[in-house]
Order: structure tokens, then sequence, then C-alpha cells
């Protein structure tokens, strides 16, 4: 292949793949929903234009790659275990149950015995992408069924990264005895483990440290991703998944103290690759072939709505929460996605998944995706339903949903990232009361557990303004730097509270302008000194005198 032609393969697969993510977003889908369908509109099995499918794959290997690198950075094993045995007994017993399930679906259908297995592997998982777009939206992510939900996707997700090293070993052609193959391959993963983790632990931090002093954004980048294409490319030269090698890296940059930095920096770039892995799944996916198949499709959504997500709601049940806790979590359980897609992929790569297989599975998690929002309003008199019916004081465990904060005359602030931080140590420094909204679910566990009140989820989305104590508040503070959704923000707190104070960080004087039209009493350009000033313009509201503004600002200038 020219230069040319990876050009133009590029640049029509990226252009799919945004078309395909605008209208998802406007029919209220899961982005990978758009990217998937992108992916067979320029597949060879649609008319039209085909992408060079080799080009498009090896550049979605990046993609997988920067995936499970982001995984390993926010995986909190504290918050996981926090969430009780529902979670992770829970999730383990449903992996194992639903791929014991499909396996016996796949051997009824006369498939393979490893084919049948990654069937029922593919099955298992759950999206917590397309659940977190569902919650959220709602204003949900912080219910019990949302907790939980959460917490049993990332059990889940754990259960992926096994299964990628397991069904890898077990895919290789040789005649030596399944144990044998499988404690190779876990010999082989222990001793990459074993080399990488302690070097990873003492060095890797030093490293990022060392690189931030330099000040230069661009190379904390490009430090991010090296770390994140090199370890994968380690793990493969041990002959292990570099799935599992991309993960254990973020693991281990994960016990840095600039992990949410790393975070932050890679996250734009594996977007951008993770779309054109959804991509080459579409390409590889037949329409026909999931037609000339409709009542295996069928079936396969039937195990994964109503098996997968009657388990998860029996379990959750049996756990002592609420009927309506219980027949909720299996609903927003009952959907596969991004690493359903990832594991059909792989399948599919190794020669264990058939063509027919993969667009039978792939077709039946697209359909869960897109039937879920319909089955969680469905849920909701059902869960009622469940609840009136359900013995008195069967329910055994007490649920605390998180109450709505009382607070009133307090400050909101929008967003926690490097700018969100300096406002709240300032708050924080004049004993101010705020609440914190982000859509960092870790960022959100660490400021609970530190008592401050924080929602999770999108700041421009109402429901959660409310929760925050929006009619109540005294002053606003948008630290997003996404200006769509600040306007969104301003503009909803302008109509709720015509009374409030808002303070918006910008990057321009057009939109600074345009939103002081919109009501904002002041919009502040620039990185740190745009933080400082908002809290200085914050604290001044609270009382503060000039010249203890100025002192804490100053302390926090001379620490950053």
């Amino acid at each position: 292949m020219d230069e040319g032609d990876l050009l133009v393969t590029l640049a029509v697969s990226l252009g799919a793949a945004g078309l395909g993510a605008v209208a998802a977003g406007l029919l209220r889908q899961s982005v990978a929903l758009g990217y998937v369908v992108a992916g067979v509109l320029i597949g060879p099995h649609t008319p039209g234009f085909v992408a060079d499918e080799d080009a498009v794959i090896q550049l979605a290997d990046i993609g997988i790659i920067l995936i499970m690198f982001t995984i390993g950075v926010q995986l909190s094993m504290r918050e996981l275990l926090r969430t009780g045995p529902v979670a992770v007994g829970g999730g383990i017993a449903q992996v194992l149950f639903i791929m014991a399930v499909g396996y016996g679906v796949g051997q009824a259908m006369g498939w393979g015995s490893l084919e049948s297995l990654f069937f029922g592997a593919i099955i298992s998982n759950s999206s917590s992408t397309v659940m977190g777009k569902l919650l959220t939206e709602r204003g949900e992510s912080d219910s019990v069924h949302g907790r939980i939900g959460i917490a049993w996707s990332s059990v889940q997700d754990l259960g992926t990264v096994a299964m990628v090293v397991v069904f890898t070993a077990l895919a290789e052609d040789n005649d030596a005895p399944l144990h044998q193959e499988l404690g190779v391959a876990l010999l082989i993963a222990g001793v990459y483990f074993a080399l990488l983790v302690p070097a990873g632990v003492f060095l890797l931090p030093k490293l990022f440290e060392w690189i931030a002093r330099v000040g230069s954004r661009e190379v904390f980048i490009l430090a991010a991703t090296a770390v994140a294409l090199g370890t994968a490319y380690a793990a493969s030269l041990f002959g292990v998944s570099i799935a599992l090698g991309a993960f254990v890296a973020g693991m281990v940059v994960a016990r840095s103290d600039l992990a949410h930095q790393v975070l932050g920096e890679i996250t734009p770039l594996r977007d951008i690759f993770a779309g054109l892995f959804f991509v080459s799944v579409g390409m590889l996916f037949s329409p026909t072939i999931a037609l000339q198949n409709w009542e295996i499709v069928l079936v396969t959504v039937g195990l994964i709505v109503v098996v997968k997500g009657g388990f998860a709601a029996l379990i959750t049940s049996l756990g002592g929460f609420r009927a309506r806790t219980a027949v909720l979590s299996g609903v927003v359980l009952a959907q596969s996605g991004e690493f359903s897609f990832l594991l059909a992929r792989l399948g599919f790569d190794l020669e264990v998944l058939s063509e027919d297989v993969f667009g039978i599975v792939v077709a039946a998690a697209v359909i869960s995706i897109v039937v879920l929002p319909l089955l969680y309003k469905a849920g909701r008199p059902a869960g009622a339903f469940a609840e009136h019916h359900w013995k008195a004081g069967r329910a055994t465990r007490q649920e605390q949903e998180p109450p709505a904060e009382p607070m009133s005359g307090h400050a909101i602030l929008c967003g926690f990232g490097r700018v969100g931080r300096v406002i709240e140590q300032a708050l924080r420094a004049n004993g101010v009361d705020y609440a914190v909204v982000d859509q960092d679910i870790h960022i959100i566990s660490d400021l609970r557990g530190r008592g401050v009140p924080a929602l999770y989820g999108s700041a421009s989305n109402p429901v959660l303004l409310e929760q925050a104590g929006l009619e109540r508040a005294r002053v606003l503070i948008v630290a997003i730097p996404d200006p769509v959704s600040a306007r969104q923000i301003v503009e909803h707190a302008r109509r709720v509270n015509p009374w409030l104070d808002i303070v918006v960080r910008t990057h321009s004087d057009a939109e600074r302008e345009l939103l002081r039209e919109r009501g904002v009493n002041e919009a502040v350009v620039g990185e740190l000194e745009l933080a400082l000033e908002m809290s200085r313009h914050a604290l001044r509201r609270f009382g503060a005198t000039e010249t203890e503004a100025e002192e804490t600002l100053r302390s926090i200038r001379g620490s950053s």
C-alpha cells in the first residue's frame, strides 16, 4: 500500500466514524454503535467505497492497546471491593454462568468447543459505556442499581483481560494437552508480570514526574503513548497478548500521582483509535449473514437480555437488595458492548469464530444496545410491580441512595480537571461549602471518600445540576473545557436561578463575549490564571477579604 492509499483509508475511516458518532448521538445511542455501523458502510459487505481492511485493522490494534491501557489506569480495586460481594461475587458468577449457557447453545448448534466457549464469553460481557450513558442521561449514575451495574461491569472487564490470555493460548494450533497449553501461557504471563511490574512501579512514576517537570504537554503525551505501545510490544515479544501488556502497564501507571494527568492526556488519542477499532469490527460484519441466521440472532439477543439480565437480577435480589433495585440492576446489565466486540474480533482474528458466528454475535450485541433504553423504560414499572408483590422484609440490605445535599448558599463546581482542582483547593482552604459534578467516576469516588458532595455525570445534565442544589446555590463555577456544554450549563442555570453568580472558563475573547450575553457574571481566559481568578471571584462572593483571597491564591500559585 502506498502513502496515498493509507491517507485515503484513514481519512474515509475517520470521516465515516465521525458521521456515525453524530448519527448515534442524535438517536441517543452509544457512539460505539455509530462506529460499527460506519464500518459496515465502508466495508466489503456493502456497496460503494471499500476501505483497505488490512490498514484499518492494523490501526485498530493501536485502539485496542490504548483502550486496555486506560482501563488499567482507571481501575481501582479498592473501590471495586468496596461494593461488596454482590458486585464481585455476582459478577464472577454471572460471567461463568452465561459462558456455560453460551457454550451449551453453541454445542447444540454444532459449533466447535472453542467457538462455543468464545460465543459464551462474548455474550457474558456488558458495556460500562452504554450503561453509563443511559444512567447519566437520567441522572441515576449514583443510584444503587447504577453503582451495582458499574461495579459489576468492572468485574466483567477484568474477566475479559483473563479471557484474552486464555483464549489466545487455547487457539494455538499444537498437539499439547489443554492443561499444558494453559500452564505454559500462565507461566509466560507470570514471567512478564514479574519483570514488568517491579520495574514499572519504581521507574514509570519517576519517569512521568521527570517529564512533567520539563513543562511540555506534547512531550508528556508522547511519553504516555510510548509507554502504552512499548509495553504492548514487549508483551508480544514474550508471546503475551498486546491487550494484556497494555492493561498491565496501565495498572502500573495508576500507582503514580500523575495517573490522572496521564489519563487526561492520552484519552483523546485513545478515542480516535478506539473509533477505528469499532470501524474495523463493522467492516468484518456481513449484514447478509446476520439476516440469513436471524433466528439464531434472536436467540442470542434473548440470552443477552433475558438470561443474562434475569440472572443478574436474581443474584442482586439474593444479595439482600430490594426487588426494584434487583430488576433495574438486571436491566442495565442486559446488553453487550465494546468488550464483546473486542472478544469477537479476537476470535475472528484467531480463526476460531466463523464468519457466520461473528456476524451473529455482532448483530445481537448491536440489537441489545438499541433496545436498552426501551427495556429500561419498561423496567421501572416492572420494578415497582415486583416491589409491591415482593414479600415484606425480604430485602435484608439497607439501601442508601446518596441523599441530595441540603446545602444552601454554596458553590457548584462543574469539572474537576487541572483547573477544577485548583478552584476546589481555594474553596476548601476558605471553608466554603461546595458540590462537585464530574464525569470521572474515580475522581467522584475520591471526593466522596473525603466527605465532599460529588455527583457523577455530565454537568450539562439538568437533573444533576438540580441534585447539586442549583436553585439554592450562590455561585456556579463552570471549569470544563467544552464550550458547547458550558453554554448549555449557563443557559439552564440562568433559567433556574436568575440571581446565581456564574463564573466560566473559556479560551477566546469571542467566546467570553458570547457567554456574557447569556448572563455570565465572569468569563475568564487562561489556564492557571484562569483558575486563580475564578477562585478569587468565588471567594469574594463568600465574604473573604481581598487580602485573604490574595493570600490563598499566592499560596496556590507558589505550589503550582
